[in-house]
């Protein structure tokens, strides 16, 4: 998949909310609905402490740039790295207008700790594969840093995980294009999105709409 109108491109930090919810993607992507609580201002938060744009520092054979912008043609998308460190390496490339040559290293900041799903190791790779692309480089490697935990985690970049995130933002564009929200299981995890009360999640079970205002106005 190629796409070449950049006003097609999707936001590149969609594919954590896709993975979480398709749903709440589509409801944030496609809908333009956002609503706050505590995790999305936390993460916020966070993201304004790495996230000073252009700001750059040296640091012994290390370059790093915070709030790099990326993109991808391949991916049709486009977003923001947190943090890149470019390593001095001999099988790097120029950047910055350096004598030294680099091989760029993607850090993203987390507010939590690590997750049971790979939505941080997928958007992790898709940073990769934009810096692979724009810079004409391989990047082997990243790091997600958990806020909780205080530590940051090394992410291989794979075919594996390369070849998953071409799939998931294929599906992001079929739905984005159809402007499709599409309805899904509901659980749990519902109660931790910030969306809740706009999804209506309790409307996706068998039941009529009657039954379920009816059920609200007697709580």
């Amino acid at each position: 998949m190629m796409v070449s109108d950049e006003d097609d491109y999707l936001m590149l930090s969609g594919i954590q909310h896709f993975q979480f919810c398709k749903r709440q993607w589509a409801l944030i992507h496609i809908e333009q609905q956002w609503a706050e609580n505590v995790r999305t201002v936390e993460g916020q938060h966070l993201h304004r402490k790495a996230d000073q744009p252009f700001i750059k520092e040296k640091r012994k054979n290390k370059l790093i740039v915070r709030a790099l912008p990326i993109q991808s043609k391949e991916l049709g998308a486009t977003g923001i790295c947190d943090v890149v460190e470019f390593i001095e390496d001999d099988d790097g490339v120029s950047v910055l207008n350096s004598d030294q040559l680099y091989i760029p290293i993607p850090v993203e900041y987390k507010r939590g700790k690590p997750k049971k799903d790979r939505s941080d190791t997928l958007q992790l790779t898709a940073q990769a594969m934009c810096l692979e692309e724009m810079l004409l480089c391989h990047v082997p490697t990243g790091y997600v840093f958990y806020n909780e935990i205080k530590h940051r985690e090394e992410i291989p970049i794979t075919e594996e995980n390369k070849e998953k995130v071409r799939t998931v933002f294929k599906e992001m564009h079929h739905y984005f294009k159809s402007r499709h929200t599409p309805k899904v299981k509901t659980g749990a995890f519902c109660r931790n999105c910030s969306l809740q009360d706009i999804c209506l999640p309790e409307l996706m079970h068998k039941q009529s709409v009657a039954s379920y205002i009816e059920r609200i106005l007697s709580e």
